[in-house]
This record gives C-alpha cells, sequence and structure tokens, in this order.
C-alpha cells in the first residue's frame, strides 16, 4: 500500500530528470485524474489516503512508458482539445493548445449559418469536430492522406456525436471536382527538417514525421497547395485559415498574396509568436 503522498513523489522522483517542473506537475496531474479520478487539490486533501496497490502498479507502469519518452496523450490514448477529449494515435499528431486559437478565431469570424468548411489534413479530427460543435449549422468535410488517421477522426466524430463528412486526399494533390466552400482550413506540415535537433524526443521519437517535416528547401509546399487548391475552390469573399511555422510569417503573406488573395493576416497565437494566416479570396 502506499499513500497518496508516496505515489506523486515516486512519480517526480522518476521523472524529474526528464521532464521540466511544470510539464512534470502537469503529467502528475493528468495521471492521478485518470487512475485514481483525482483533481489536484483532491490530490493535496488526500495526501495521507491509502491507495490499493493495483493503482500504484498502473501508475508505475505509465511512469515506466514516460522514461521512454512517450508522450502521455499516446500512454492514455487521448488529447484534451477545444473542451472535449480526443482519441489519437501514432498515426496522429497530438493536438497542440495553440490550434485552439485558430478554431476560436474562425468561430469569432464566422457568426453566419449554414458555411460549407473544408478542414485539409485533419489528422485525429480535432479543428473539424470543433468548427462542426462551433459554427452554426455548418456542412463540415475533412480530408487527411492516411486512412489510419481517418479512421481515429470518424471514431471521434462518432463519440462526440458530431458530423463530418471525411474521405481521404493528399494535399499536395488534392481534388478540385467537389463542392465549393466558404472556409478552408488547414494545419499542414510545416516543421523543417533542421529543426529537428531543438525538438524534445517526445515528439521526434513517437509522432508521425510525415505529418511533421518538410524539406528545407522548400519549407512552404503544403501551403503552396493548399493556397492553389483554396484559388479555385472558395466560393466569393470566401476566407483561407491556416496554421504556419513562426519562422515564415513574411513568407506565407508574399506567398497568399501572390495566389491572388487579399486582407492577408498574420496573427500571433497566445505566446506572442506568429502562428496563423488568414486570407480572403474576392
Amino acid at each position: 500500500m502506499a499513500t497518496t503522498s508516496q505515489i506523486t513523489r515516486y512519480m517526480r522522483q522518476q521523472l524529474q530528470a526528464i521532464y521540466p517542473e511544470q510539464e512534470l506537475q502537469a503529467i502528475i496531474s493528468i495521471v492521478m485524474q485518470e487512475v485514481l479520478h483525482y483533481s489536484p487539490i483532491d490530490t493535496v486533501l488526500r495526501a495521507d489516503f491509502e491507495q490499493d496497490e493495483v493503482f500504484f502498479n498502473n501508475i508505475k507502469a505509465i511512469t515506466s512508458r514516460l522514461l521512454k519518452h512517450e508522450p502521455i496523450q499516446y500512454i492514455l490514448g487521448k488529447a484534451r482539445f477545444h473542451g472535449h477529449d480526443f482519441k489519437v494515435t501514432p498515426a496522429t499528431l497530438i493536438p497542440r493548445p495553440e490550434t485552439e486559437r485558430l478554431v476560436d478565431i474562425i468561430v469569432d469570424e464566422n457568426e453566419q449559418s449554414d458555411l460549407r468548411v473544408l478542414d485539409m489534413g485533419t489528422g485525429c479530427g480535432c479543428i473539424a469536430i470543433s468548427l462542426a460543435r462551433a459554427l452554426r449549422f455548418p456542412q463540415v468535410e475533412a480530408t487527411d492522406i492516411s486512412p489510419d488517421a481517418l479512421a481515429v477522426a470518424q471514431h471521434n466524430a462518432l463519440m462526440l456525436k458530431t458530423k463530418v463528412d471525411f474521405r481521404i486526399d493528399d494535399i499536395l494533390n488534392p481534388d478540385t471536382t467537389g463542392y465549393r466552400y466558404h472556409i478552408i482550413v488547414s494545419n499542414p506540415p510545416y516543421v523543417c527538417m533542421s529543426e529537428q535537433q531543438m525538438m524534445e524526443p517526445n515528439v521526434l521519437q513517437y509522432e508521425p514525421a510525415s505529418a511533421l517535416f518538410v524539406p528545407d528547401d522548400d519549407p512552404l509546399r503544403y501551403y503552396r497547395a493548399i493556397a492553389q487548391f483554396a484559388q479555385k475552390m472558395l466560393l466569393e469573399n470566401g476566407r483561407l485559415y491556416l496554421e504556419i511555422n513562426r519562422r515564415f510569417p513574411q513568407e506565407m503573406q508574399s506567398l497568399l498574396t501572390r495566389t491572388g488573395f487579399t486582407d492577408v493576416r498574420i496573427i500571433n497565437d497566445q505566446y506572442g509568436n506568429p502562428r496563423f494566416a488568414t486570407a480572403t479570396l474576392l
């Protein structure tokens, strides 16, 4: 038997050499919530409670995987995004808090109903599903090149009782025979290969490289394809929303302007980094 405080002390001692303090505290909170259903306040108030050995063994198993840099979201099989839990697997990227801001921007700027929306490169479906839930009676489609990712996205839509039409498609060679859209959104691969040296092992070793990286000599390859597709497939006054690499805001602005878009804006994320590009097709 071990008390709550002994369990949290065990996790801290095992993991403190790997994770910075703020991240470690967040991980401990997530694990305590998942295994014991304890909030952070419960963890403090019930510090002296003795826990069943089964629970402690479960936490030891999770800690063992964390020691190998496996992301906690993959260990638990879910990630929190825009107020809901989404299933994630190694076939999908883990949703980032920054991307929630992209959803909020779209919702804030599009109050009308019955909008046709396309999410290109949907992954676990977090953007498409969040928009389907937050916009007024939208018709949302989402594409991905990975059948495994689409299976996860379809599962998430089913679990969250949300209608999204999913289909396989390649951002670099997209199908242009369908409907036209009021909104096209994408968070495509944008991390340059040379940036790998600055990334954490939990990202490099576990998240799908095909959803992350682009060649250093062509960092905007996906955005160029998306912009050309959107120029054909957006309705009049349709809007394009993109998550971008903070290294290339000026290049993104130039690309969208050259492709025929107006009202091109670069918007910072909550950390003050240029993270989103939006544009309108007149």
